[in-house]
């Protein structure tokens, strides 16, 4: 297996350009493939999961052309995907291989199911093992016709052609993961009728639905939104682009950089997220600045620094930011007590069983680690254990969370570090020109 030695660090200072947002990235291209007319697309993330989205929709027969190091143009189909079977043979399957990018993979599942042709998607093994009966459940009600090739409730999956009935009210659950609403609100309009959407639990992950809801009114569908409960797509809703569409930089990633500037005294700055963002993961900032940290913030950048260590222990509920959250696990090694993630359910159905992985790997730099359903409990210690090798799952955020480790004043080793391509191919080049 391949590693990643890191050296021990203590201070942090720097400027770093943050890469495109994955969850805007695919959103945006799928958009821009069902509008009417061409979009340009500027500063799209390049990594695996991108790659993924644009390889199918190229299968699917989307004009997609490559006009720049992060920019692309895509020719809008107007709602239909061209090509309906492989080859042009009736009811061969078009062979869709998604990877383990969630952000394709479960838009793509509506968008197919109402698009009238054969199609079959997959993934890598972890894939298959991430849930996808609830936006089965809901597109059923419908009509999609959808069969699993593998486990019932799980990837692969064969599309087929149905006759969709979309004119009345859908049921879903939202407490397994928000991506299941994002893909029926963006697949929705495909049929020009008003469709009413209506949750039948808890919906987590709120500020991913925001992602979803302003970029589809970016291109010109407004969704109707009451509380949390219930959304309504219009009638006659169809994508119209929006010409030319800026990404902004993934806040996701930004919390591992926050982070280095709070644990090495800082000020480390981020540039293409800010207070004008539209993504929830910026809220880690103030998750930083409530333990300590001193934030400031710009329409388009965020800067972290800190006095001293150790930061103010927290417990605090992560529902809305489960992704960076894992950073804050991390950053609990270095605040003066106890500290407890709660209601971050979502990380047992992610890249990997993430509270289980969390606590394992935590464990080797010595922490005491308390794990339960929906929970994570990390006691610090005075001195993390050196030259702990840190295991990856094939999870980026697992692997870039971690580099924070080293502020401990040990070496920390990092197996499978290119795991990280997934979102930030660069991200360890990155952190070492912002890290001493």
């Amino acid at each position: 297996m391949e590693f990643l030695d890191l050296n021990p660090a203590s201070k942090a200072k720097g400027l770093v350009h943050l890469p495109g947002s994955k969850s805007i990235s695919n959103r945006t291209l799928l958009l821009a493939a069902l509008a009417s007319g061409t979009t340009e697309i500027r500063d799209l993330l390049k990594s695996d999961d991108t790659d993924r989205m644009l390889e199918a929709l190229t299968a699917l027969g989307v004009g997609v052309t490559k006009t720049g190091e992060h920019d692309y143009s895509i020719v809008g189909t107007g709602g239909s995907f061209p090509n309906k079977s492989a080859g042009g043979v009736p009811n061969k399957e078009i062979d869709l291989f998604l990877g383990n990018a969630g952000t394709a993979f479960r838009p793509l599942t509506a968008a197919l199911a109402l698009s009238g042709g054969t199609y079959k998607l997959h993934g890598v093994a972890r894939m298959h093992e991430r849930p996808i009966g609830d936006l089965v459940d809901a597109l059923r009600q419908i009509g999609a016709d959808i069969t699993y090739l593998g486990e019932e409730g799980f990837p692969p999956l064969l599309i087929k052609p149905a006759t969709i009935a979309a004119n009345g009210v859908i049921k879903i659950r939202g407490d397994v993961s928000s991506q299941f609403l994002t893909a029926l609100l963006m697949a929705l309009p495909m049929t020009g009728k008003e469709t009413h959407i209506e949750m039948v639990s808890e919906l987590i992950s709120k500020p991913y639905i925001e992602i979803t809801l302003k970029l589809m009114a970016q291109f010109g569908v407004n969704v109707v939104r009451e509380g949390w409960e219930r959304f309504t797509v219009p009638a006659a809703a169809g994508y119209k682009t929006p010409g030319t569409v800026f990404v902004e930089g993934d806040a996701s990633s930004a919390s591992y950089f926050l982070a280095a500037g709070a644990l090495g005294g800082g000020p480390v700055r981020v540039q293409g997220v800010g207070a004008s963002s539209i993504q929830g993961d910026v809220a880690f900032a103030d998750a930083l600045e409530a333990i300590g940290v001193t934030i400031t913030k710009g329409e388009n950048w965020i800067e972290a620094s800190a006095p001293s260590l150790p930061l103010k222990a927290f417990d605090r509920d992560f529902n809305h930011i489960p992704d960076a959250a894992m950073t804050l696990a991390v950053v609990a090694l270095f605040c003066d007590g106890p500290s407890r993630l709660t209601n971050i359910a979502s990380w047992r159905v992610k890249e990997t069983d993430r509270i289980s992985a969390m606590a394992t790997e935590l464990r080797k730099l010595g922490a005491i680690v308390e794990e339960g359903e929906d929970w994570l409990r990390v006691t610090p210690v005075e001195k993390l254990t050196p030259n702990a090798a840190i295991d990856t799952y094939d999870d980026h955020r697992m692997a870039m969370c971690f580099s924070l480790a080293t502020f401990g004043g040990v070496p920390v080793r990092i197996n499978d570090p290119k795991c990280t391509a997934k979102t930030f191919p660069t991200y360890f080049d990155v952190f070492a020109s912002v890290v001493s």
